[in-house]
């Protein structure tokens, strides 16, 4: 019987993005599977609560603040290894929702940059210690907007197809050596920050997202989902999931109680 458990070379885990949300979720996850895991966000207070927390739960977590758009941090980040196991590229997020006619820039090339070159930059920088683990990988948190969009997403839907191919691409770059590139694509998830980012601050417009909405996906929903799907067995490689609450089919269709 093959075991789900980390081995002790590939016992370190990385989670970008871990200061609320999907990512905070998926670090709680893979501590409590066997992982030290590593919290990384540009919000330190966040993260180290975060890791005392975990500590404290009895299993193993420190706090790096980062931000994954500057490469020379990433770079003084990654010396500090010789060998990560998991890497889940969590950072990113939608900002305004625009129509592409009017849609502003410096938004685009903010989730440009958060959601695709954020994932080159730090995927980049560990993957040689992914590939040392001799049981790496690296998991891509995208979105259904990867595979498809929606009125007014043009924008976030063009940096997560980015994602998107960066992750395929990967795979098949890698073919032969010992990571595995996996692909989590949630659909609508209610979590703390995602959608109160994405409208400035708007509680209001930003709850009218979820009106009517029985039961989206939660943050833990998707953090077991990775979980699962990067504790297959080495030869196993999930390479899409798409998880989406049984009350959305497309991006733009919900069923919504009155």
């Amino acid at each position: 019987m093959t075991s789900d458990a980390p081995s002790a070379a590939s016992r370190i885990a990385v989670v970008t993005g871990a200061s609320s949300g999907i990512g905070a979720a998926t670090a709680r996850r893979l501590a409590a599977a066997g992982y030290r895991v590593v919290l990384t966000a540009r919000r330190a207070d966040r993260i180290e609560a975060l890791a005392k927390e975990i500590t404290a739960a009895g299993h193993s977590a420190t706090a790096y603040r980062l931000d994954v758009t500057d490469r020379a941090a990433v770079d003084e980040f990654a010396s500090a290894f010789r060998t990560v196991g998991v890497l889940v590229n969590n950072a990113g997020g939608a900002l305004g929702l625009d129509p592409v006619a009017t849609g502003d820039p410096a938004d685009w090339r903010t989730m440009y940059e958060t959601n695709v070159l954020g994932v080159l930059h730090i995927t980049q920088a560990l993957l040689p210690k992914l590939e040392a683990s001799g049981d790496g990988v690296v998991a891509v948190v995208s979105s259904t907007a990867a595979h498809g969009t929606y009125e007014g997403g043009g924008g976030y839907a063009a940096a997560k197809h980015g994602e998107h191919v960066l992750a395929e691409t990967l795979r098949m770059e890698l073919l032969g050596r010992p990571v595995r590139v996996v692909e989590i694509a949630p659909g609508m998830v209610k979590t703390e920050e995602f959608s109160l980012t994405r409208f400035a601050g708007d509680a209001e417009r930003a709850e009218k997202v979820y009106e009517g909405v029985a039961a989206p996906l939660t943050a833990d929903d998707v953090a077991d989902t990775i979980t699962w799907a990067v504790t297959r067995p080495a030869h196993v490689n999930v390479d899409l999931l798409v998880v989406r609450p049984r009350a959305q089919t497309p991006n733009n269709k919900v069923h919504r109680e009155q």
